[in-house]
């Protein structure tokens, strides 16, 4: 193809010209060579790359990009004569930022027909990817992800938190995830680098834990011939998570308070004393308030490990949850098992929503595991939740299954006026948090003839 030798500034400009030079979105053009041929003022602005500069190298020059070689878009076009909408991808600007775009791409044509080079048209998705960024740390933070009030008021003093040496006491039912707070709360600390340790102090009889929280030195006992380092000592720079502290005996907790008050302990059978480079994190499932005026905790042991106090909701308290934890659970386990299970029916994850789950996350993760293995591909029924969320159990009636129809209208009601006592009434809001579309939810109200709140709460969240 010929190139015209006049330069762009000398070309008269066109309607098309002007149309290009207008629009937001970046465009170029290549010719047969994969040089560029015109390049508009947002392409400009988005690469940092002169027109001047632009025009006349290879593209491959002027774009860095995660589509350059084997992955180029405009490329696959020119082979197949097809176009691409909207595929994802980066740029290295000028500053050597990194900005995300999305691409579309054409063949071009001369009046006879005959292909003369490619166009392609870049979007700058850097205000997009921000915004997302920032909606998704509204609900998540580390591994933790939530929509409850009660966690999102919890997410903004953790960066707190984390950023303080002092002892941390995590209290919530067996199940609610107090190991993945203490997690989050180490990889937001300064000590993010250093290592995580976790005990469960419920596990180990009370001599095993001695020695594995203080470590030992050879011939301390029998058996003990060479030196063993403590969780102490391998948390040296890091955190040290001790779970069930509420378990451990009178005895040893006078230990604990030892290494919390001085930061100092010893391994058995040493003469020296070590300091504790460690934060510590302990949680319990129970209260340890009570252990306490039961004499089974000590009080000074208490006040220590109470500096700072995190109490973590069981699933109950936060049902807006469950589709935002299972949809975790289910892109989890299809990059562990590369599959392509597509979510979960609004009829199971209604049951979902419906049950109490005295097991907390951890029960909803195993149903979800158990449910994937089912499933294999598509989507989460019915047919793949146990018999305890279904009700398969209930007796058939001589219609052939009415007990178990009526079980799952009954367990439908119970979460659709859940939802909306926890919405105030706001029909959409309850929708949202069933993780069902709003004529769905409207079809089952008028079909299990629920009585609706006179008002509709629209007004009150409008407030």
């Amino acid at each position: 193809m010929k190139r015209n030798k006049q330069s762009p500034e000398e070309q008269k400009p066109t309607a098309t010209d002007a149309i290009l030079e207008s629009i937001s979105d970046g465009v170029f053009t290549v010719d047969g060579e994969w040089r560029v041929t015109s390049f508009n003022r947002a392409a400009e602005k988005i690469t940092g790359v002169p027109r001047k500069e632009a025009i006349g190298r290879r593209c491959a020059e002027v774009f860095r990009s995660s589509m350059c070689g084997a992955e180029c878009a405009l490329q696959k076009t020119l082979k197949t004569g097809r176009p691409i909408i909207g595929k994802s991808g980066y740029i290295i600007d000028a500053d050597g930022e990194r900005i995300p775009i999305s691409i579309s791409t054409a063949v071009l044509k001369d009046a006879a027909g005959k292909v003369t080079g490619g166009a392609e048209v870049f979007r700058d998705l850097s205000e997009i990817d921000t915004l997302r960024r920032e909606l998704e740390g509204r609900v998540r933070v580390g591994e933790l992800v939530s929509h409850s009030p009660v966690m999102q008021k919890l997410f903004e003093v953790l960066p707190s938190i984390a950023a303080s040496p002092s002892t941390v006491l995590i209290q919530g039912e067996t199940g609610t995830g107090k190991e993945l707070m203490a997690r989050t709360l180490h990889a937001l600390s300064p000590r993010k680098d250093g290592p995580f340790i976790a005990v469960n102090c419920g596990a180990l009889p009370d001599t095993l834990l001695e020695s594995e929280l203080f470590g030992y030195k050879a011939g301390a006992f029998t058996g003990a011939v060479k030196d063993k380092p403590g969780r102490f000592a391998l948390a040296k720079g890091g955190t040290l998570f001790l779970d069930e502290i509420g378990e451990v005996s009178p005895a040893l907790q006078v230990r604990l308070l030892r290494v919390l008050q001085e930061r100092v302990y010893e391994p058995l059978g040493s003469t020296r004393s070590e300091k504790a480079d460690v934060r510590v994190i302990v949680a319990s499932n129970r209260d340890l308030l009570e252990r306490c005026r039961a004499g089974a905790f000590r009080e000074d042991l208490y006040y220590r490990v109470n500096v700072v106090r995190v109490e973590l909701p069981p699933l109950r308290r936060r049902q807006e949850d469950i589709p935002l934890l299972a949809e975790q659970f289910i892109a989890r386990f299809n990059r562990l098992q590369s599959k392509t299970v597509g979510g979960i029916a609004p009829e199971a994850l209604s049951l979902l929503m419906a049950h109490d789950w005295p097991g907390n996350v951890r029960e909803l993760e195993n149903v979800i595991e158990r449910a994937f293995i089912l499933c294999g591909s598509g989507r989460i029924d019915l047919a793949h939740l146990p018999d305890t969320l279904t009700g398969a159990g209930v007796p058939r009636t001589d219609s052939g299954g009415a007990g178990l129809r009526e079980a799952r209208e009954a367990l439908d009601a119970q979460a659709i006026r859940a939802a909306l006592e926890r919405t105030g009434g706001n029909r959409l809001a309850a929708a949202k948090a069933l993780g069902v579309h709003k004529t769905t939810l409207f079809r089952k109200i008028r079909t299990l003839k629920i009585d609706l709140p006179e008002q509709d709460g629209r007004r009150h969240a409008a407030q």
